[in-house]
């Protein structure tokens, strides 16, 4: 069996999903109305959740996004079913690399257990409005010009090798943003509980809250740069982008609280998501080379011999990928786990760790 083809599978045919904007509606207001619900039943009142609250929480989302792809596959067919999976399992990824950067900043910025839920939750919000804002800005790029693959191929396969190679920064709550905020606002020393602002003296200053906030919103924007071309190599389908990132944000709250110490022992994730990112870039230059309108490429022709990898594949590469990451971390890192999320010991370690991601 090829592991690719130029022909077309039936049962895995993909086409065009119709969506009416009701639907749209529909799935928006629920969205809406899942972070809401956890706002106000988890969230509002400051307290570290327990083992047992976020194992039930993260099995439900999880359980729910898996109903909700086999319901794609029923109803849409299998072909849309597999490419929600392949974008559900991709942005999951993702957002757990996500997670362990937001449990650097915590760290640095020492932010008390009780108060972690509220950064969390505001983090996601701030991820599934950027991710939302791009996903609107690249079906409107693809829907206009096909050669958008070729630049969305070429930046996955930069963002690999810098999530592979190269040194980001390792202290995320020490960023520029951070430091800007820092000259600019008047900020207190203390967290003062969950506050962003107090007035003291009649005058209105920040807390450290606030900055943690800022280093978490630019974190988003990056991971937004990261994970929307990766999808839309996956699926040209908008409302699959929109669901499979929305559902790999639910439930992330939990997630963290549940894994905790095991964040720090995936130290393969980042070379994981890197062959990750560069395989979704090849797919999507072969792509675009099959819908290839350049007319300084191949005089403006379909290179119709291109071969297009097909989303049965994706889906088994990706998962396999990643499960390879996973156990490969945590053979490496065996009997080095935490009961939680870092002490104030385990800082530098961790930051350390990050250098080269």
């Amino acid at each position: 069996m090829r592991l690719w083809s130029t022909s077309v599978d039936p049962f895995w045919s993909t086409g065009k999903v119709n969506v009416t904007p009701a639907v749209w509606l529909i799935t928006i207001a629920v969205t809406i109305a899942f972070f809401v619900y956890e706002f106000f039943a988890h969230v509002r009142k400051p307290h570290e959740p327990s083992i047992g609250e976020s194992a039930r929480w993260s099995a439900f989302y999880i359980g729910l996004a898996l109903l909700f792809g086999v319901g794609i596959g029923m109803v849409s067919g299998w072909g849309f079913g597999g490419e929600y999976f392949a974008g559900y399992l991709t942005e999951k990824a993702l957002s757990i690399d996500n997670l362990f950067v937001f449990l650097i900043v915590m760290s640095g910025f020492a932010v008390p257990k009780a108060y972690q839920q509220k950064v969390l939750m505001i983090g996601i919000i701030i991820a599934l409005v950027l991710r939302g804002i791009f996903i609107a800005v690249g079906a409107t790029l693809i829907d206009n010009f096909s050669w958008i693959f070729y630049i969305f191929g070429a930046l996955l396969l930069v963002l690999a090798y810098r999530q592979a190679f190269s040194s980001h920064e390792s202290d995320p709550a020490n960023g520029r943003a951070v430091r800007l905020a820092r000259r600019i606002l008047p900020i207190t020393d203390d967290y003062h509980r969950d506050r962003i602002a107090v007035r003291i003296d009649g005058k209105r200053f920040f807390t450290p809250m606030l900055l943690v906030i800022i280093a978490i919103g630019v974190i988003d924007l990056v991971f937004a740069v990261d994970s929307i071309p990766a999808i839309y190599g996956l699926t040209e389908e908008a409302y699959i982008v929109f669901t499979a990132n929305a559902f790999a944000l639910m439930g992330l709250r939990q997630l963290f609280f549940l894994i905790g110490g095991l964040l720090e022992r995936l130290v393969y994730l980042a070379q994981g998501l890197a062959v990750i990112l560069a395989f979704i870039g090849v797919k999507l230059v072969l792509h675009a080379m099959h819908v290839n309108e350049l007319p300084f490429i191949n005089a403006g022709e379909p290179m119709l011999w291109a071969p297009e990898i097909p989303i049965w594949f994706s889906l088994a590469f990706i998962g396999a990928t990643i499960a390879a990451a996973t156990v490969a971390s945590l053979a490496k890192t065996r009997g080095q786990g935490h009961a939680g999320p870092p002490t104030a010991e385990d800082e530098r370690e961790i930051a350390d760790a990050t250098t080269d991601r």
